[in-house]
C-alpha cells in the first residue's frame, strides 16, 4: 500500500511546476507525510493518556489539526470535500497560515529535545514547493489513505522512506551526497556493536542512515526496559548535518523510525575548533560517511592540526578527536587514504595508528556506492591505544554492482564471520604495523593470499597479434622466394 502510494504520489508531483526532480518529490512528500504521522503519534498519545486516566494535551491547535484543515471527514469516515481546503484556499492556507505556525514552535519550545522544537525546526527550513493547490489536495488524500499506528505499519512505512532517499541519492545532483547503501551501513553497525548507554554520533549526518540502523540495532538486541526507551529516546543519537535538504530528510527519517525528538543539529561541523573539544564533548561510537571530494575554504582548515582542503580527511580528525578513549568507530572513506603520498595523507595515517587501534579494513569493490566510481574502504577503530596490527578483507564479487545489482548484505556475511577471529582466508589477511614503511606508513590494500589470474586478452588485441604474424610470415616467405 505505501509503495503505491508513493508512486502516486511521484506522479502527481511530476505533473506540478514547483516540483522538478526526485530531490522536490522526496521533500515534498516529507512535509505533508510527517504532518499525518504527527496526527497518528497525537491520537496514540491520546488514547495512551487515557488508558492511564490522564488528559492528553495535543500539540497542536484545532484549527491546524490534520483533521481539520487536511482531511474532515464524513460520517461514513471518507474525505468531506465540502470542508476540506482545496486550489488556491489550500495553497494559501498552508504557506500563509500552516508553515508560519509551525514555524514558530521553535522559538516557543522549552527545550531543544523536544518534538515542538524538531517541529519548528523543520518547518523553518522548509517551503512548500507544491505550486497548484489541487496537485497538493491529491497528495494530501494519497496521504490520508496511510495509517501508522501499528508497529508493523510503522516499519514498513520507515523502510519505503528509506527507499525514496535512495531513489534521491541515485537521482544525481548533490543527492548522492545522503545516501549510503543499508546493507553497508547494517554490516557496518554490527560490526562496531554498540551497546545501550552509549552515545552514538555521526558528524556527517545526511539522512540519518547510520543512527537509523543504529536505533533498530539496539531496539531489536534485547527487552527494553522503560529507563532504555528513554534513553535511547534522549541520550543515544547524535548528529550534525551542513546541508537544508539532508538535514530536514535526516530529521525526519529519525522521527519517522520512532525517534521523537532527534539530536540532529543543522551546523558545519568542521568549522568548529578541534581544539574546543572537550571531554563532556565526546562520544562512544561514531558511525559515519563524510562527504569525499569536497574542499573546505582555507578559513575551515585552519580548525585542524593537519591542514588539507579533501573534507573526508578534516572529518577524519574530528572523529579520531571527538571519539571517546575507549570508545568505537566505523567510518567510510576514499580507498587512496591508505597510500596516498602527499604530507596531509601520510601524517593522518601516522596519527591514526598511533592514536587509535585501527584493526579492521574493509575494502569495497567500485560501485558499492550507485553513480560515484569511486573506490571505498571502511575503517574499523578504538581509541586509546596504538595499532599494532591490521586485518584488512577484500570484498571480491563474481559480479559488477550498479544501480540494478546492488552490493545486499548476503554479499558482506563472510566479512562478519571472520572478523570475528581476524582468520586468514583467500580474501583476508593481516598485516604487522612494525613491518610498514615507517616514514609513509602506506597502508595499501594487497591481498597476498589472491592468486593472480591471467588477464584475458581483448579481440582487439588478438588480431592485432594476428596481423604482426602474417606480416612477419609473409617477409620470411618474401626473403625464401628471393634465396630460391
Amino acid at each position: 500500500m505505501f509503495e503505491q502510494t508513493f508512486k502516486n504520489i511521484d506522479d502527481i508531483l511530476h505533473k506540478d511546476a514547483g516540483c522538478s526532480s526526485e530531490l522536490d518529490y522526496v521533500e515534498q512528500t516529507s512535509w505533508v507525510l510527517f504532518l499525518k504521522y504527527l496526527d497518528d503519534l497525537e491520537k496514540d498519545k491520546g488514547t495512551a493518556a487515557e488508558l492511564t486516566g490522564k488528559t492528553y494535551t495535543n500539540i497542536l491547535k484545532p484549527e491546524y489539526q490534520w483533521a481539520k484543515w487536511a482531511a474532515p471527514k464524513t460520517k461514513d469516515g471518507k474525505i468531506d470535500h465540502h470542508k476540506a481546503l482545496t486550489g488556491d484556499d489550500l495553497k494559501d492556507f498552508v504557506d500563509h497560515k500552516l508553515f508560519p505556525y509551525l514555524k514558530k514552535f521553535k522559538s516557543d519550545a522549552e527545550h531543544a529535545d523536544t518534538i515542538e522544537y524538531k517541529i519548528g525546526e523543520i518547518f523553518s527550513e522548509l517551503k512548500n514547493k507544491i505550486q497548484s493547490g489541487y496537485n497538493l489536495r491529491e497528495v494530501i488524500d494519497r496521504i490520508d489513505e496511510l495509517r501508522f499506528r501499528t508497529h508493523a505499519e510503522k516499519h514498513e512505512m520507515s523502510h519505503l522512506y528509506e527507499s525514496k532517499i535512495a531513489n534521491m541519492g541515485n537521482a544525481g545532483r548533490n543527492g548522492g551526497e545522503y545516501y549510503t547503501p543499508r546493507p553497508l551501513i547494517r554490516t557496518i553497525v554490527k560490526v562496531v556493536a554498540p551497546e545501550i548507554g552509549n552515545k552514538i554520533y555521526d558528524g556527517a549526518a545526511g539522512s540519518a542512515g547510520f543512527l537509523c540502523e543504529a536505533f533498530d540495532f539496539l531496539k531489536e538486541n534485547k527487552k527494553l526496559t522503560t529507563t532504555d526507551i528513554i534513553t535511547l529516546q534522549k541520550k543515544t543519537f547524535y548528529g550534525k548535518e551542513k546541508k537544508s535538504l539532508a538535514y530536514i530528510i535526516g530529521t525526519m527519517n529519525m522521527i519517522l523510525h520512532g525517534v521523537e525528538a532527534p539530536n540532529i543539529i543543522h551546523t558545519n561541523t568542521l568549522a568548529e575548533n578541534l581544539d574546543d573539544i572537550q571531554e563532556k564533548d565526546r562520544f562512544d561510537i561514531i558511525l559515519a560517511n563524510p562527504p569525499f571530494g569536497g574542499k573546505e575554504r582555507a578559513e575551515v582548515q585552519q580548525n585542524f592540526p593537519i591542514k588539507t582542503g579533501e573534507t573526508a580527511f578534516l572529518f577524519l580528525q574530528h572523529f579520531i578527536k571527538i571519539l571517546k578513549a575507549g570508545g568505537k568507530a566505523g567510518v567510510v572513506i576514499k580507498n587512496t587514504f591508505l597510500s596516498n603520498t602527499d604530507n596531509a595523507s601520510v601524517s593522518l595515517r601516522k596519527l591514526l595508528l598511533e592514536s587509535c587501534n585501527l584493526h579492521t579494513v574493509l575494502d569495497l569493490p567500485g560501485g558499492t556506492f550507485t553513480g560515484a566510481g569511486v573506490k571505498t574502504v571502511v575503517l574499523f577503530f578504538e581509541k586509546g591505544s596504538a595499532t599494532k596490527k591490521v586485518w584488512f578483507y577484500q570484498l571480491n564479487l563474481d559480479r559488477n554492482l550498479g544501480k540494478t545489482n546492488a552490493l545486499n548484505e548476503k554479499d558482506l556475511e563472510d566479512f562478519v564471520t571472520l572478523q570475528k577471529k581476524k582468520a586468514d582466508s583467500e580474501n583476508s589477511w593481516s598485516i604487522d604495523i612494525k613491518g610498514i614503511d615507517q616514514t609513509t606508513f602506506d597502508l595499501s590494500a594487497k591481498n597476498p593470499n589472491k592468486k593472480e589470474e591471467t588477464a584475458l586478452r581483448s579481440p582487439k588485441e588478438i588480431l592485432e597479434e594476428m596481423k604482426a604474424l602474417d606480416e612477419e610470415s609473409a617477409e620470411i616467405l618474401s626473403v625464401i622466394s628471393k634465396l630460391v
